[in-house]
């Protein structure tokens, strides 16, 4: 077999592992965890959705190739919950440590590509990243509205940490993020989140 399909074909085995990192946010209807899969999809099709929302004009496809593999390197480096403030400390370089060894599966101007692109998800600078942060924000905020705030109210999380968090939504999309804020308002008034 050509090395170069044979490496791509590695790459993809080893991606299907991100069905095996679960998250901290059920799925809909009180469900189970949802995985890292699930949610990179979930993100994907929601930009897609939504696009017109967004501050600035996006390159749509680059935005839902961001949401789909942002969240690989977890193969390696775990789940960061997004309100653990330990974890957090460490989470960026258990992620460059996983982005490296997974990311080195590919051929290398792939890697080259994808390892550009989470960069540039992570930091957060272009109307791209901005978007996709938004979707990454939005996406858990509905399930867990679907659920009446029960992993909010599981983790001990407030109105202003989340909306602490959603200061991204905002970079990405004015509009997204209104929606969010009815969202947090209306779990407030709710009892399921404490302000």
């Amino acid at each position: 077999m050509d090395e170069r399909i044979q490496k791509q074909l590695n790459f993809s085995l080893e991606i299907d592992k991100e069905k095996n990192i679960f998250r901290q946010t059920h799925l809909s209807g009180h469900g189970r965890n949802e995985n890292d899969a699930e949610h990179a999809w979930h993100m994907a099709v929601m930009a897609y959705l939504f696009r017109e929302y967004a501050n600035e004009e996006v390159d749509i496809a680059k935005v839902m190739l961001m949401c789909l593999i942002h969240d690989i390197v977890e193969i390696d480096a775990g789940d960061t919950y997004a309100y653990d403030t330990e974890n957090l400390k460490t989470q960026k370089a258990r992620e460059d440590a996983a982005k490296e060894r997974i990311f080195s599966l590919l051929p290398e101007d792939q890697k080259t590509e994808l390892i550009a692109l989470f960069d540039e998800f992570e930091e957060n600078l272009t109307a791209e990243s901005r978007y996709a942060h938004a979707m990454d924000n939005l996406q858990p905020l509905i399930l867990n509205n679907s659920n009446e705030g029960s992993d909010w109210k599981e983790h001990g999380v407030s109105a202003d940490t989340i909306y602490g968090r959603h200061t991204k939504t905002r970079l990405g999309s004015e509009k997204l993020f209104e929606v969010a804020d009815q969202i947090i308002q209306e779990n407030i008034r709710k009892g399921n989140l404490p302000e």
